[in-house]
C-alpha cells in the first residue's frame, strides 16, 4: 500500500542565539527547527514526513500543499492574539508573526479543499481553531481561571491528568470508544470556544477543551495534549494511525 506525504510545520526563530549556542550557525542567521518526536510519529504510523519550511510567499506553500496527502500543525510558540482580534497582555509568551500567518493561511488553504486531512497538536490545534474564526485564553490560569496546564514537572511522556471524550466522537472512536483517557500537559494557552463548524470532543477534569472536531465526514482534528511525546504509548499512536489511515483514502 502506497504510502501517504505527511507536510509537517515546523519552528521559526529569527533569534541567532540557536545557531551560537550549538557551534552550528553564525551571528545573524535565522533557524528552523522541529522535535524528531513528530516525524518519527507519523513515520511509525506508516507515514512519509515531509517538513514545511517558513517561506516568503504563500504561493510556494501552495505548491507544496498540493503535493502532500494531508498536514499536521505542530506546537510552539504562542499564537499573536491580534490575529484573533485580542490585544496581547503580560500572561502571552512569545510570539513568531512569520509562523502565525503562514500556518493560519494553511489551515485556511486545507480546510477550504475540503477532503485533505488536518491534524493539530497543541499550538496546532489552536492555529485550526484561530483560521475558522475561534478565539483564545491567552493563559488559561490567568484569563480563564483554571488550574496549572503546563505540567513539566512531569517525564514528557508521562500522563500528567485525564480526558473525558465525548461520547460517539471520532476522538473516542480513535480511542475505542473509551470515555477517560490520561495525556501529558504542557501548555498555557488554550481554544475558548469552538469555532463556527468545529465542535469541542475533550475536555480536562476542570473544563479546558482538549479536543476539537470539524463536523461532517472530513478528517480535521486537534488535540491540546502531545501524543508524539507519548512514545511508549500504543494508545496515543492510534491518534497518528487514524490520520495517516485517513491520509491513505
Amino acid at each position: 500500500m502506497k504510502k501517504p506525504f505527511i507536510g509537517i510545520t515546523c519552528n521559526y526563530e529569527t533569534d541567532d542565539a540557536i545557531g551560537r549556542v550549538t557551534h552550528m550557525g553564525l551571528p545573524g542567521q535565522r533557524w528552523m527547527f522541529l522535535a524528531e518526536h513528530y516525524t518519527a510519529s507519523v513515520e511509525k504510523a506508516g507515514g512519509i514526513p515531509l517538513i514545511l519550511p517558513v517561506c516568503t510567499e504563500f504561493e510556494t506553500v501552495k505548491e507544496m500543499l498540493d503535493r502532500v496527502d494531508g498536514v499536521l500543525l505542530t506546537g510552539g510558540n504562542d499564537v499573536d492574539p491580534q490575529m484573533y482580534g485580542a490585544r496581547a497582555d503580560a500572561a502571552c509568551g512569545s510570539i513568531v508573526p512569520e509562523r502565525d500567518r503562514q500556518e493560519i493561511a494553511i489551515a485556511k488553504y486545507i480546510m477550504g479543499q475540503g477532503d485533505k486531512p488536518l491534524f493539530g497538536i497543541c499550538r496546532g490545534m489552536q492555529v485550526i481553531q484561530v483560521a475558522a474564526g475561534g478565539a483564545l485564553y491567552q493563559d488559561v490560569e490567568k484569563e480563564g481561571g483554571f488550574k496549572h496546564h503546563y505540567m513539566d514537572m512531569y517525564p514528557l511522556n508521562c500522563p500528567a491528568h485525564p480526558v473525558c471524550l465525548r461520547e460517539n466522537s471520532r476522538l473516542a472512536k480513535i480511542f475505542g470508544m473509551q470515555r477517560k483517557i490520561r495525556v501529558n500537559s504542557f501548555h498555557h494557552q488554550a481554544v475558548r470556544q469552538a469555532a463556527e463548524g468545529f465542535e469541542a470532543t475533550a475536555w480536562s477534569d476542570d473544563g479546558v477543551i482538549e479536543g476539537m472536531e470539524k463536523t461532517g465526514q472530513a478528517f480535521v482534528l486537534g488535540v491540546q495534549w502531545h501524543p508524539e511525546m507519548m512514545w511508549d504509548c500504543g494508545q496515543q499512536q492510534e491518534l497518528f494511525s487514524a490520520f495517516i489511515r485517513a491520509c491513505r483514502q
